[in-house]
């Protein structure tokens, strides 16, 4: 970060840093940082009072920002909402692989799904020499994204898409993965169907919620409000209580949709402590990949996206981004699979289906294939 030395090198003396002459100046730290940086765009007495401060406080910029604002950043900032979350460390690593094949750094800052530190973050990152930042949103209109406008710092947003249709999205199609997911479980014979997923602030939450609903609506299933369950992604046992909410219904759920990694391993964990099995007493069927933490008696259906191919989307596409700024926005959506495990074997086979089967389905080996939405042809 753009924080300076004790100007004669005293150890143990108080640095003098960029918000120090924010504060004194009465200005904001992106409007310093313009003023430091020769932007023409802060008015003249502005400026004047920065400099002023600056020269009275002795700030000086360290060594290596004043090296990055010389020669063009080769920093990235990269936002998501969980690093304890595989999936974010999947994606984290896509991002790093494209940014070190193009000679750029990534700083990586951790939401925990909340908008105050998602602003926070954005305003930090804005004063500093960041090239460009790539964001898991936490709602559907970025905090802070202002911050970033004011520097001109391109964003692309990542696994969530967001209301603004201004900036570039990676994605997959959530509508269609959840209804693929819980149509496979209605072909399978089930009826009685829950689904358990994030609060309604987060925009693939209720893209895979919508997907729910569509598949029950296509196979004549009245939808029930009691059977749909959303509460938050964070924390020790996320999803554990809402599938206890439908595991306590009566009648009991015969199935459950898990609307990501986390909330599927709840649901597992709920489905435990009730002592009934899956699939012998309840179907189950999950998005995002759970190998990491699934025992070897039972392979979850679950609905697969690349982490990984997101994070390097994201990341190709913000370099494509600062390398013709002036480019028409996109909307990349890649592609996901189903991929059908021992959880969501037909209703009608539950009572003589073994009991314990290990093993996947072999998922489709080949790169997925992406879709690429430009800002002239994007409709809802």
């Amino acid at each position: 970060m753009a924080e300076s030395r004790s100007p004669d090198g005293v150890q143990g003396q108080k640095s003098v840093t960029i918000r120090d002459v924010a504060k004194q100046a009465g200005v904001s730290v992106a409007t310093v940082s313009r003023v430091l940086n020769g932007s023409p765009k802060v008015d003249p007495g502005i400026a004047e009072r920065v400099h002023t401060v600056a020269a009275q406080l002795n700030y000086q910029p360290s060594k290596v920002a004043r090296m990055l604002a010389g020669r063009g950043s080769t920093l990235l900032g990269l936002l998501v909402t969980d690093m304890q979350n595989p999936f974010y460390l999947d994606l984290i690593r896509g991002v790093e692989e494209v940014a070190q094949q193009h000679n750029y750094l990534v700083i990586v800052c951790n939401t925990m799904e909340n908008t105050q530190k998602e602003e926070n973050y954005l305003k930090v990152l804005s004063a500093e020499p960041i090239a460009g930042v790539i964001v898991v949103p936490t709602r559907g209109q970025i905090a802070g994204i202002e911050y970033l406008r004011e520097r001109n710092i391109p964003l692309v947003a990542v696994d969530r898409r967001v209301e603004d249709r201004s900036i570039d999205c990676v994605i997959i199609d959530n509508i269609a993965a959840a209804r693929e997911a819980v149509t496979h479980l209605i072909t399978n014979g089930y009826r009685r169907i829950g689904v358990i997923g994030g609060p309604k602030t987060v925009t693939n939450a209720n893209e895979r919620i919508l997907g729910y609903r569509q598949a029950l609506q296509q196979a004549g299933i009245v939808r029930e409000a009691a059977l749909e369950q959303r509460g938050v992604l964070i924390g020790d046992n996320v999803g554990i209580a809402l599938a206890n909410r439908l595991l306590d219904l009566d009648p009991p759920v015969e199935a459950i949709f898990a609307a990501n990694n986390r909330l599927t391993i709840g649901a597992m964990r709920a489905i435990h402590a009730h002592q009934m099995r899956i699939p012998e007493d309840i179907a189950l069927v999950g998005f995002d990949d759970i190998q990491w933490a699934v025992p070897e008696q039972v392979s979850v259906t679950t609905v697969i996206q690349s982490a990984y191919e997101l994070g390097s989307a994201a990341a190709n596409r913000l370099i494509q981004r600062l390398q013709k700024p002036d480019a028409p926005r996109q909307e990349i959506v890649l592609q996901h699979q189903l991929a059908a495990g021992t959880s969501s074997t037909p209703h009608a086979a539950r009572e003589t289906f073994p009991r314990a089967i290990s093993g996947r389905v072999e998922k489709n080996k080949k790169k997925a294939p992406r879709r690429v939405i430009p800002q002239e042809t994007f409709s809802d």
